[in-house]
């Protein structure tokens, strides 16, 4: 009887652990309702699966694994899904949009690494291996995107980035409303996005304040990248240098000894190393070969 409570109390405990960590997984991906309904302005085919996948493997294969072959990274926690799996089917493709822009947990954001148009060659990858998925594409037209003017201007008065986004169509101007904005600054190993992305209002603009402490080039200039993704007009982007940073003299890559130097310029240790390891495997190769010279000559 004692061994019998013992045992369902095991299968409790391990059922609602089970329960709570899927409920905590399950709950954390907080999709926006504008969110879940956007959809690809590219085809989903053999050609943009093709280049999902290289862009797959490059950037999330290592803890996703090759999707239907089990082989996700189990050692982190959760453990990254199969993205072949039907969970991942069950998601709209907005959702999976979203999930790769936001990112969580150990799961970086790919917002300012990979592009809209990117991003859905991912996803396009992804939907290859379920077959039950039918594409419903979104109505944007790309070239329509060579018809808005983006804008952004420093004030230096708050420190803000004031940005514009307008159509020029050829009934007037169309003012790009809740529009998604994102800023960037560029630097040496990606881009450091400022604040969250927030929507343009009705006039299609939007202001974002910039940190007093940016690090910028010896004058206090900083280059900044804006990108803007509206339905209509798919993704804008333009890349504006101000005068909003903390003059820094920096030195560039190739000024000091480095990892990423050339090698006139790589660090003492690393060079040492290197040196060291072709001399330990010459002496090795020679202590190989002059054994095998004995061998043959014991031979004769």
């Amino acid at each position: 009887m004692f061994r019998k409570n013992i045992n369902l109390r095991t299968v409790i405990s391990f059922g609602l652990g089970l329960f709570l960590v899927f409920s905590t997984y399950a709950q954390g991906w907080n999709v926006p309702a504008d969110q879940k309904d956007k959809k690809s302005y590219i085809k989903f085919d053999a050609t943009s699966a093709s280049q999902g996948e290289a862009l797959y493997n490059a950037n999330c294969a290592s803890c996703h694994g090759n999707p239907g072959k089990n082989n996700t990274l189990k050692s982190l926690n959760p453990i990254p899904p199969d993205l072949s799996g039907s969970s991942t089917n069950a998601l709209t493709d907005g959702e999976l949009l979203y999930i790769l822009n936001t990112g969580r947990g150990v799961m970086p954001s790919f917002k300012n690494v990979l592009s809209e148009e990117d991003s859905w060659k991912v996803i396009s990858y992804l939907r290859s291996f379920h077959k039950n998925y039918k594409q419903e594409l979104s109505k944007f037209d790309p070239s329509k995107s060579k018809l808005v003017k983006l804008t952004a201007k420093l004030d230096p008065a708050t420190n803000s980035i004031n940005i514009s986004a307008i159509a020029n169509e050829a009934g007037g101007s169309v003012a790009l409303k809740n529009a998604d904005v994102s800023v960037f600054v560029k630097r040496y190993f990606g881009n450091l996005q400022i604040g969250k992305t927030v929507p343009t209002d009705a006039n299609g603009n939007v202001s974002i304040l910039l940190p007093k402490d940016l690090p910028g080039n010896k004058t206090g200039e900083i280059e900044v990248l804006v990108k803007v993704f509206d339905q209509t007009y798919g993704e804008i982007q333009t890349i504006e240098k101000l005068d909003a940073g903390v003059p820094t003299d920096k030195p560039g890559l190739t000024d000091k000894r480095a990892i990423w130097g050339t090698l006139l310029k790589a660090p003492y240790w690393i060079i040492f190393l290197y040196s060291l390891g072709l001399i330990s495997f010459g002496l090795l190769l020679t202590y190989l070969l002059n054994n095998l010279r004995k061998l043959k000559k014991s031979g004769k």
